[in-house]
């Protein structure tokens, strides 16, 4: 899948963090959401976690409350999205949602297919789909990854237009970004365990080298 080249904004991204070792200072305990706070959140959106010489823009469905409380990506817990980052070697030791902006240290970025939160995925249309897949096309003109890895299926199939598209790399491209899927790491995807999450993630850091 190929899209017209967009010129570059000119924008300039910040230098990436460095990931501390895990013999760093603690992190402070991150501050649980209230209800009023994700009731709050409804329709909000989170920055994408971008920076030069991407390997890996990951891409979520779209952000959920707690993530959109927050700010930060793959943020509820239960999410198996960093554990699997981590036990698939992408990272170094286990990131907490807090620390997404030392991934592009790592050459890794997250993004969604939609930008508005909503508490389950199943409440966006397929309109808003397709609407954001045209966006990631745009962006990964922008950000040029080596590959965009977007984290559900579904998704996928709707965003992109292709209904046969199953878990792994795929066939068509974004430019000379390639495309991969991956499992939905929502808790509620109890057709995929941790451990299966992160032998595919593996599998896509495998086809780097």
């Amino acid at each position: 899948m190929s899209g017209p080249e967009r010129e570059s904004s000119g924008e300039r991204m910040s230098e990436p963090e460095r990931v501390p070792s895990a013999a760093a200072a603690p992190r402070e305990r991150a501050v649980r959401p209230t209800k009023a706070d994700l009731d709050a959140a409804k329709d909000r959106t989170i920055e994408d976690v971008l920076g030069p010489s991407l390997d890996v823009l990951f891409c979520g469905i779209n952000p959920g409350l707690y993530s959109a409380a927050t700010g930060h990506h793959f943020a509820r817990p239960g999410n198996r999205f960093w554990p699997a980052l981590y036990r698939s070697g992408f990272t170094p030791r286990l990131l907490a949602p807090e620390e997404q902006g030392l991934l592009p240290s790592l050459g890794l970025g997250i993004t969604n297919v939609v930008t508005r939160a909503s508490a389950q995925a199943a409440e966006l249309s397929a309109e808003e789909l397709r609407a954001g897949g045209e966006r990631l096309v745009r962006l990964v003109t922008e950000v040029r990854p080596k590959v965009l890895a977007v984290a559900g299926v579904t998704a996928y199939r709707m965003a992109f237009g292709e209904p046969k598209a199953v878990i792994g790399p795929q066939e068509s491209r974004i430019g000379d970004a390639r495309l991969w899927v991956l499992p939905n790491p929502s808790g509620l995807n109890a057709h995929w365990p941790l451990d299966r999450i992160a032998d595919e993630m593996r599998r896509l850091r495998e086809s780097l080298k």
